[in-house]
């Protein structure tokens, strides 16, 4: 998995903006203008994704390439380091957790549209 295949994968999700908001070396991605995703552009590649807190802690002690999340709320957030041996499907089920818990902080009009 590389920086690519989590940028078409965040964006083909309804609503999803990417930008550059931090600088050059920290790519964004927010749905309905809240982040879901920053990933480095900058040396190993790693993402924060928000996870609720019995997930950060469940992930962290289960997965190696799980980490508190870095510059972070760390009771929301986790690092994960992403090599090409990375389980795809779960990094992957891991950013719709992400999205979802998102969306679902969202106003109830906001994610009807979203979801529709």
């Amino acid at each position: 998995m590389n920086i690519e295949d989590i940028q078409s994968y965040c964006l083909d999700k309804k609503a999803v903006t990417e930008g550059l908001p931090f600088g050059d070396d920290t790519l964004v991605f927010k749905v309905a203008d809240k982040m879901f995703l920053l990933a480095n552009l900058e040396g190993p590649l790693s993402i924060n994704i928000k996870a609720s807190p019995e997930e950060v802690i469940d992930r962290i002690d289960r997965y190696p390439e799980a980490r508190p999340g870095y510059h972070m709320n760390k009771k929301h957030w986790i690092s994960v380091d992403i090599d090409f041996n990375s389980d795809i499907p779960r990094i992957q089920t891991w950013i719709d957790r992400s999205y979802e818990l998102v969306v679902s902080s969202l106003p109830k009009m906001v994610q009807e549209e979203i979801r529709s």
